[in-house]
């Protein structure tokens, strides 16, 4: 990928953008944060980042009349990843904030850990991943969450990971990538999905498997 084409980021006010950016500098693409409409309508390459609260999120997309643009862009099938609460979102409500509406794009509500493993889950997992995706691959990511997805949505391609019981921690149609965990905190394992992501010509886990 030229280093000419960079990667915009939604400044949610909820998100560590500083990490996000320095991830996308390690793999030699510039990024910026940004709130306008337009920008992320016609952005080549999108992030929705975002940490805290559903609620706050989505006001904060609200508020930038971003909503519209968002979900045009996936339906559109255009360069879109979605990190942590970017993920959680996309989906039509979460527990974490009654009454509140998400971007609706994945069908499903986002829900609250069960009492029996740490809450919230904080640090590195093992993400299991079927070979037909193309930018996600089998290994350790790290975490920061206590809300989850519990399973995969019709049409997407789904990772699973395990913490008191398995949920879906990453999923993928097209040019659109969602991940629970943080690829930009999750070192060499992090950075190939950003590679993969940004690269639609890079070998999807099947063909790397039939080399092998």
């Amino acid at each position: 990928m030229s280093d000419r084409v960079g990667v915009l980021i939604v400044s949610t006010g909820i998100a560590n953008t500083a990490s996000v950016i320095a991830a996308f500098t390690r793999v030699g693409v510039p990024a910026r944060p940004t709130d306008s409409a337009r920008e992320v309508e016609a952005a080549g390459f999108l992030v929705l980042p975002g940490v805290g609260a559903f609620g706050a999120g989505m006001e904060r997309l609200r508020r930038n009349d971003l909503v519209a643009p968002l979900q045009e862009r996936i339906a559109a099938d255009r360069p879109t990843l979605c990190v942590c609460l970017g993920m959680q979102l996309l989906c039509e409500a979460s527990e974490e904030s009654a009454g509140v509406r998400g971007l609706g794009i994945v069908q499903g509500r986002v829900t609250r850990f069960a009492a029996g493993p740490r809450v919230p889950q904080l640090g590195w997992n093992r993400v299991e991943v079927p070979a037909s995706s193309h930018a996600l691959r089998a290994g350790s990511a790290y975490f920061a969450n206590s809300y989850k997805l519990e399973s995969g949505p019709p049409g997407w391609v789904a990772a699973i990971t395990d913490h008191g019981g398995k949920f879906t921690s990453a999923i993928e149609r097209g040019r659109v990538l969602a991940c629970q965990f943080h690829p930009e905190l999750s070192g060499q394992f992090g950075l190939g999905i950003l590679r993969r992501w940004l690269d639609p010509s890079a070998p999807t886990a099947t063909s790397q498997q039939g080399r092998a």
